[in-house]
């Protein structure tokens, strides 16, 4: 008999709430580790502190009108996040009115099952409905797993960021 696969439990996406920020810290905190791991030069590290001013500071923006954050929710467990806003002309970084993707986090134990794809798609309507006329994001060089998601639901590359450091960081 060959090996079982998991069965996923069903997966909810909505607005999030006050009561989320804890769990949605500590998943920005796991996003503030990956990237580190990616290029410590670049990436700021996570402390002690992350997850709870990661939470603090998000659950400042729900009230936000040009600010939607989603959790994705599973059996009373919050297993993934969005944060994204929708932004004026920005002559910095040469484009118009968009919505902006500033973060998309999955759980590990549940990436591979949609919950990403879900999110994401939840997000995207968010904005449209806000009139956002297109979406930019930026997403790690080294990250892979998410360029290919994100790509599969029509992204393109636009820009390119490349780092020189100044100093040695010492």
């Amino acid at each position: 008999m060959g090996a079982r696969k998991r069965m996923a439990t069903a997966v909810t996406v909505r607005r999030a709430a006050p009561a989320d920020m804890s769990a949605v810290g500590q998943l920005g905190a796991l996003l503030v580790r990956l990237h580190h791991e990616f290029d410590a030069a670049r990436f700021i590290a996570a402390s002690a502190g992350t997850a709870k001013g990661y939470g603090a500071y998000l659950g400042t923006q729900l009230q936000e009108a040009n600010v939607v954050i989603l959790v994705a929710e599973s059996d009373g467990d919050v297993i993934g996040y969005t944060y994204a806003g929708v932004e004026g002309w920005d002559y910095m970084a040469l484009r118009g009115p968009a919505g902006v993707l500033y973060d998309i986090v999955v759980d590990p134990a549940r990436r591979g099952q949609g919950v990403g794809r879900q999110l994401l798609e939840a997000t995207l309507a968010m904005l449209a409905e806000r009139g956002a006329p297109r979406v930019v994001l930026s997403t790690a060089e080294q990250n892979e797993p998410a360029q290919r998601l994100f790509a599969s639901a029509g992204f393109r590359r636009t820009m390119i960021e490349m780092t020189r450091e100044l100093t040695s960081g010492e």
